[in-house]
């Protein structure tokens, strides 16, 4: 089988390098292992993604010697797609509506878990038919799916041995929000299952995402690809690199580094090289190995201070 593997960036804002490095090892296994490489754009919410950075994302892959295969399909363009899924789910009796609000579903006596996400508490899940009318007058409900009390698990491509029950450590969760747009899981699994991924390679802060996913995916009939997650970049001075604060951004990087630069320094802090020397991505392919990349963070050299 050929292993297909994919970059599915949120243009919410300009790539950060901690992106790029994703970009980089999903590049550097799929075709280490002659495979597709394909790239998704993930703009569910139109409204904070606009296309400007979409087409600036590809800009910078393309500066950085990172090619993809195929047409670029974009998530914001897919709701029909999605909505048949969505009907499976339907027709299996696991939808149900939720009307809590953010505020209730964050509050201090909501359960929390350990790394701080919230275990929804099932408030919606066996409201009767007139509760839900009721309710439907007063504001527009999310869409949840029931999950099972079962152990999901798998082996991460870095971090080994996962597993997580869905009852007790994810809780029901939702796939489609209160304004209509569908939700980061369900889009996600649906778009990787039909487009045959074999690999997703992504940060190691959506590990927890991965047992429900598996689960949709079997849902769906879909075979779950090989997970990795990669440890998460750091700047030099240890913080980790947020796009939110315009961290080590392309737009600035691509006014004082070479592609080389910027590929070479990246694969130093991935412990792919020995020193933080330009090189291309080309260069890396052959002996691309995820035994070298460690399980804690990863941190910049100097050049990015």
């Amino acid at each position: 089988m050929q292993t297909v593997g994919r970059f599915a960036p949120s243009p919410s804002g300009r790539m950060h390098l901690g992106n790029v490095l994703c970009a980089l090892l999903a590049w550097l296994s799929a075709r280490h292992q002659n495979g597709a490489f394909l790239l998704r754009i993930e703009d569910l919410d139109a409204m904070r993604c606009p296309r400007s950075y979409a087409d600036l994302i590809m800009d910078d892959l393309r500066w950085l010697g990172l090619d993809w295969d195929g047409e670029v399909p974009y998530q914001s363009e897919r709701a029909p797609v999605y909505e048949k899924y969505e009907q499976i789910l339907r027709e299996k009796g696991l939808l149900y509506p939720c009307f809590c609000s953010r505020a209730a579903l964050h509050a201090a006596s909501a359960p929390h878990l350990s790394d701080g996400r919230v275990l929804y508490a099932g408030t919606c899940r066996d409201l009767t038919p007139a509760e839900i009318e009721e309710k439907r007058k007063k504001r527009a409900p999310a869409t949840r799916v029931r999950v099972p009390d079962e152990i999901i698990s798998f082996t991460d491509g870095v971090f080994g041995a996962y597993s997580e029950n869905l009852a007790e450590e994810c809780g029901d969760f939702i796939i489609r929000r209160s304004d209509g747009v569908f939700a980061y899981q369900l889009a996600v699994t649906v778009d990787d299952g039909l487009s045959g991924v074999t690999e997703v390679v992504r940060g190691s802060d959506l590990i927890f995402s991965t047992p429900r996913q598996i689960w949709l995916y079997r849902l769906f009939g879909f075979e779950p690809p090989h997970f990795v997650h990669i440890p998460l970049l750091c700047d030099v001075d240890g913080r980790r690199l947020s796009k939110r604060d315009e961290d080590l951004d392309l737009g600035l990087l691509r006014e004082r580094f070479t592609p080389e630069q910027v590929i070479g320094a990246l694969a130093f802090a991935a412990h792919l090289t020995d020193r933080a020397e330009p090189v291309s991505v080309r260069e890396l392919v052959r002996d691309f190995d995820w035994s070298r990349i460690p399980r804690h963070e990863l941190c910049l050299p100097p050049m990015f201070r």
